[in-house]
C-alpha cells in the first residue's frame, strides 16, 4: 500500500471518528427520542452488575423486544465504532486487552457525565456492554486487517 493511500485512509479514519464520536454524543445526551431532556422525574442509577441485564431479560415480555433490544443490543452496538476505529488511528493501541481497557475507560466517561449532568442514567451494566461492543469492535478490526494482510501477501 503506497504512503498516500495510507495517509488518506488514516484521514478518512479520523473524520469517520470525529462523526462517530459527535453522534454518539448527541444520542447518549440530547436526543429527545431517547428522553434525554430534562425533565421532573427522578434521577436513577445502577451499581449493581447484571442488575438491568437481568431485569431486561426476566420481564422481556412486558417491556417489549424493541426495548429490550435497543437497550441491550443499542449498548454494545454503540461501542463497536469505537473498538474498530481506535487501533486504526493509535497504532499503538493494537492489543485487545488496551482497547478493551480503553473502551472500558471511555464508557466510564460517559456513564460519569450522566451521572452528573443527570442525563440519561448510570449503569453499570452498560460499561459491561459498552466493554462488549468495543471487544467485538477490537475482533472485527482485528479479522479486517488479518484478511487485508494475507490477501496483500497472496498478490506478491
Amino acid at each position: 500500500m503506497s504512503q498516500k493511500t495510507r495517509k488518506l485512509l488514516r484521514i478518512g479514519a479520523w473524520i469517520l471518528f470525529v462523526i462517530y464520536l459527535g453522534l454518539l454524543c448527541y444520542f447518549l445526551f440530547f436526543s429527545e427520542m431517547l428522553g434525554r431532556t430534562y425533565s421532573e422525574r427522578s434521577y436513577h442509577y445502577n451499581l449493581m452488575p447484571l442488575k438491568e441485564i437481568k431485569r431486561f431479560i426476566i420481564y422481556r415480555k412486558a417491556l417489549g423486544v424493541k426495548a429490550v433490544c435497543f437497550n441491550l443490543l443499542g449498548n454494545i452496538v454503540a461501542f463497536i465504532p469505537y473498538g474498530m476505529l481506535l487501533p486504526l488511528l493509535a497504532h499503538n493501541q493494537r492489543k485487545f486487552y488496551r482497547v478493551v481497557l480503553l473502551s472500558f475507560d471511555f464508557s466510564l466517561l460517559v456513564e460519569l457525565v450522566q451521572l452528573v449532568s443527570k442525563v440519561g442514567s448510570f449503569d453499570v451494566d452498560d460499561l459491561i456492554l459498552n466493554t462488549i461492543g468495543g471487544a467485538i469492535g477490537y475482533v472485527g478490526f482485528f479479522l479486517a486487517n488479518h484478511i487485508r494482510c494475507h490477501k496483500f501477501e497472496q498478490k506478491e
